[in-house]
């Protein structure tokens, strides 16, 4: 892992960039550590450290774990019904369902 100060970063940034492929590069500001540059392999990954990192999103994660451990939750079956009828739903709202031709 890499240490460099913010003048560092500005400097070089791309070489930075480069550097990690190899691990994270960890920012400082007067000594202390402010950000870490990480690489991404693709657009699932960085997704997933958004979300890791959104409070909107952990805390909807937090609601939803508490309304799972009050209520225990629904049966995966439920869930996956509720799921195709709701896409069912919004498909017909834009006009996206089945449509069915004559012969």
């Amino acid at each position: 892992m890499k240490i460099a100060s913010v003048a560092n970063i500005k400097a070089r940034l791309s070489a930075y960039l480069k550097e990690t492929a190899e691990g994270p590069v960890v920012v400082t500001r007067n000594g202390k550590a402010v950000a870490v540059l990480l690489a991404v392999a693709d657009d699932d990954e960085l997704e997933r450290l958004v979300l890791a990192y959104s409070p909107k999103f952990q805390a909807l994660l937090d609601k939803s774990r508490r309304q799972i451990e009050k209520s225990g939750g629904i049966p995966h079956e439920q869930f996956w019904r509720e799921v195709k009828a709701e896409t069912r739903t919004r498909a017909n709202k834009n006009g996206l369902g089945k449509r069915r031709t004559s012969k």
